[in-house]
């Protein structure tokens, strides 16, 4: 059975998921304005893969016949600072997510709700290629530290990433 509480908190995850892709959109035009083009596509590709997680939720709910109910999202900052201070708060941010999907991952073991744990397991598995991935940049940031033509070539760098691809479930597999 697919308990209110977790349904409740599952909702909780899709608000904040959507609210990560907001500050993520939010870091990019903050980049834009400071005339770093590659940080800010790094930024909005970030942006994308947040959505999908959040759709993810939101498929996984309506599989189970639950009702997804979708609140305000709250409104991120505009101000980051130094790049550095951009891509520490990224982290920050990621290493939050995880916690929010290690305590859901929590509450489904102690609900027994089997089906979501197996989905949970692949946001544990994203979380670390998030927070890893936010880690190689900020550490590449900071040895380069504010000399321009170090930023410049980060810049050119994260500008490459491609556009996420929305997870494909297996069969069978939420």
């Amino acid at each position: 059975m697919f308990s209110e509480r977790l349904q409740t908190a599952i909702n909780d995850q899709i608000n904040a998921e959507y609210y990560s892709a907001y500050l993520y959109l939010s870091m990019a035009a903050y980049l834009e304005y400071k005339d770093l083009p590659g940080m800010a596509h790094w930024m909005r590709m970030q942006y994308e893969e947040e959505v999908f997680h959040a759709l993810r939720f939101f498929d996984f709910m309506n599989d189970r016949s639950a009702r997804v109910i979708l609140k305000a999202i709250d409104a991120p900052p505009t101000d980051f600072g130094s790049v550095e201070e951009v891509f520490a708060e990224v982290l920050a941010h990621e290493q939050k997510v995880t916690a929010l999907i290690h305590n859901l991952y929590n509450l489904a073991v102690e609900e027994n709700d089997y089906p979501t744990q197996t989905l949970l397991q692949w946001f544990i598995d994203e979380q670390v290629e998030e927070e890893k991935t936010a880690n190689d940049v900020l550490a590449r940031i900071r040895m380069v530290k504010d000399y321009p033509p170090g930023l410049l070539m980060i810049d050119q760098e994260l500008a490459t990433r491609p556009a996420p691809t929305p997870p494909v479930a297996a069969a069978g597999q939420p």
